[in-house]
């Protein structure tokens, strides 16, 4: 009989090289043009001055000094886009980062945030260079929108103090509860002149973005409130009156005290940082390949990311990561490739050079004010509404992650989120297995054998029974195939169960055929499979699914001609 050889043909797998090449190197082979250098720096322009009051801003938040935010966006930022695998990624401090980071200064210094953000590199490095950020990808919509708003609250409730100049009684807690009573509590020592300042920086921000979308509103709404306060010496906290100012240049790279017992104290901490700096970066270079139809290597990213760390940490900066608004605006402003977040550092670092007294003048409350709308805006308020219509089941995955980060810890509030959505995953993927009779089959044939096809009465052999398993058949589904498998394989004396429907096959749904099959053995039926793919037959095979209990049918004319030839003489 001759058979035709169907060749398979299958995508070669991406080298070491092409996995981890910088975007950078694509676009510089690509050829670069004048023309693209040009769009590069515009758009390296706009996003340098959305980045510069929100990186000062962010780094208050966390707990540590203004300038400490600029090294990240400069040292991190730069590394970001020149070792990265996306075209528009902007790196920098961000908005997610801000509750762990300040628990860390909290809990062990500046120093310790430093050791940190190095080890939380070096993990960064091993996840990619192990081709594990293909897996981050797995991670529920509805944990990530829980997530992210969860932060959002958390952020809010962070900048209340500064954004009405409130004197609490002793250190801000670190917890929702506890911290919102002490907030209660300050209620009286609120200054008018820092929530206006506050009010005036919100004020400008949304009217700036509805009626001159393309004007960077932030940094114009910085400086009004900067101007206001010092032209009616308003008796509003500034960056001056706090801390001094900031640096005219980049600090020395340095090590931060090394010792084993440091390094095991700040474990819990780096492995928060590098997870939650994972999440953050591939899903901001998620959102940029859904604007420019271009696809980031997810691998190479986190290994940018790595780097960035570990040179932030050296320079004095905290953790780096992905920042969706600012690659967002980035896309927008026409950026062409990396170069663009290349010179967004390089003129962030040229305006700390040259404007770093005029940091002196800007209001804490105006920061506040700028993360308060960075919040809003982080906060998904549509994707949040869907998800409490959608089902049951991402209501609750959404709920749960969003209400344990709030109220008890982003990782848990990672972790729990993931488990109850792989739940409901393995729910619905159980309930859409299906076994049913498959009738037809004894009456039809393929369309390539038409012409040898059996006439109806002998196809419609009551000895004879087909049964189709439709769906993924793994372990979660195990239990309802097996209970119906049981039930009908010693009906009849020929048992034909069809497989072709069968995408995957776990070891579990191994077990469960292996078991119908020594059932139908004993109670002497015929048991063929039929249509099951060459690594489902493999998978059936090594868990003893093979001669004599079953025999294997490429289609019901090949199981036909095998029971026709099994049936006694007449």
């Amino acid at each position: 009989m001759d058979q035709t050889r169907r060749a398979v043909h299958q995508p070669a797998r991406p080298t070491f090289s092409e996995l981890f090449t910088p975007k950078l190197v694509t676009v510089l082979r690509e050829g670069y043009t004048l023309a693209h250098f040009k769009a590069d720096a515009i758009a390296g322009l706009t996003v340098a001055i959305v980045a510069l009051p929100l990186s000062m801003a962010i780094a208050i938040a966390s707990g540590v000094t203004p300038e400490r935010g600029l090294y990240t966006s400069i040292i991190g930022g730069f590394l970001v886009s020149a070792l990265g695998g996306s075209r528009f990624q902007i790196g920098g401090p961000a908005g997610a980062f801000i509750v762990l980071v300040a628990a860390t200064v909290a809990r062990i210094g500046v120093d310790g945030l430093l050791l940190a953000t190095m080890m939380a590199g070096l993990f960064l490095l091993a996840i990619g260079y192990l081709g594990l950020g293909t897996y981050i990808k797995f991670i529920p919509y509805p944990v990530t929108v829980g997530f992210t708003a969860g932060i959002a609250v958390i952020i809010f409730s962070g900048q209340i103090v500064e954004l009405f100049g409130l004197k609490l009684a002793g250190k801000e807690p670190g917890p929702l509860v506890p911290k919102l009573m002490a907030i209660g509590e300050a209620a009286g020592t609120i200054n008018l002149a820092a929530t206006a300042v506050a009010a005036l920086t919100i004020i400008t921000i949304a009217l700036l973005k509805r009626f001159r979308p393309k004007w960077p509103a932030m940094l114009i709404a910085i400086g009004l409130a900067s101007l206001v306060v010092a032209l009616l010496a308003m008796p509003a906290e500034t960056i001056g009156t706090r801390f001094g100012g900031i640096p005219r240049s980049l600090q020395w790279p340095a090590f931060p005290p090394l010792s084993l017992d440091r390094i095991i104290d700040v474990l819990p901490d780096a492995i928060a940082f590098a997870l939650l700096g994972a999440i953050e970066s591939l899903l901001s270079a998620v959102v940029a390949d859904g604007m420019t139809g271009r696809r980031h290597r997810s691998n190479c990213e986190l290994v940018a990311q790595g780097f960035a760390n570990i040179a932030s940490a050296l320079f004095g900066g905290i953790c780096t990561t992905g920042t969706i608004a600012r690659t967002a605006t980035n896309v927008r402003a026409g950026a062409h490739g990396p170069v663009s977040g290349m010179m967004h550092s390089a003129i962030l670092l040229a305006l700390m050079l040259v404007a770093a007294p005029l940091a002196s003048y800007i209001p804490l409350a105006a920061l506040a004010g700028v993360l308060a709308v960075v919040c809003w805006n982080m906060f998904e308020k549509q994707a949040f509404a869907t998800l409490l219509r959608a089902s049951r089941g991402d209501a609750l995955v959404l709920m749960a992650t969003f209400l344990i980060v709030i109220f008890r810890d982003l990782t848990e509030g990672i972790v729990v989120g993931f488990a109850l959505g792989s739940i409901l995953f393995i729910d619905r993927m159980a309930k859409s297995i299906a076994v049913e009779a498959d009738h037809q089959s004894l009456v039809q044939e393929d369309v390539a054998d038409r012409a040898s096809a059996y006439d109806s009465s002998e196809a419609s052999d009551a000895d004879t029974v087909v049964y189709r398993i439709s769906g993924a058949f793994f372990f979660g589904a195990a239990s309802t195939v097996g209970t119906v498998l049981d039930r009908i394989a010693d009906q009849r004396r020929n048992f034909i169960l069809d497989c072709s429907a069968v995408p995957f096959f776990d070891s579990t749904a191994a077990n469960v055929i292996e078991g119908a099959a020594h059932k139908a053995s004993r109670a002497g039926v015929r048991f063929i499979i039929l249509g099951a793919s060459p690594q489902i037959r493999r998978m059936l095979i090594n868990h003893g699914v093979k001669r004599p209990l079953v025999t294997y049918a490429a289609s019901i004319t090949d199981a036909r001609a095998q029971l026709k030839k099994a049936a006694p003489a007449a």
